[in-house]
């Protein structure tokens, strides 16, 4: 347990595991098997029973915006006027041939 926490905790390769963990495949394969049969759900759902009961579980929810990604249609909107980066060219018709005025 203390390797996959060593893991998780450092984001590391499994390769570079400490020797003192065991064998870095070893700790693979059993964090693997127990992600996959939900032993890590049930063991996060025990915990937080336990520490609700006990008061030393704080359920409020914080959300960084800076992690909050955006759809990508809300950047780099038209400001107003813009015409998508188009210069329109008026030109003024003017009545009576050339050089009117």
């Amino acid at each position: 347990m203390n390797g996959i926490l060593w893991k998780l905790a450092t984001g590391a390769p499994w390769r570079d595991l400490p020797e003192r963990y065991g064998n870095w495949k070893t700790v693979y394969e059993r964090y693997r098997r127990w992600a996959a049969d939900g032993t890590f759900d049930r063991l996060l759902a025990h915990v937080q029973v336990h520490d609700d009961a006990i008061g030393r579980l704080d359920w409020t929810v914080s959300v960084d915006s800076t992690i909050v990604r955006a759809h990508q249609h809300a950047a780099g909107a038209r400001k107003r006027g813009n015409t998508g980066g188009r210069k329109r060219h008026t030109t003024a018709r003017r009545s009576g041939g050339r050089g009117a005025g």
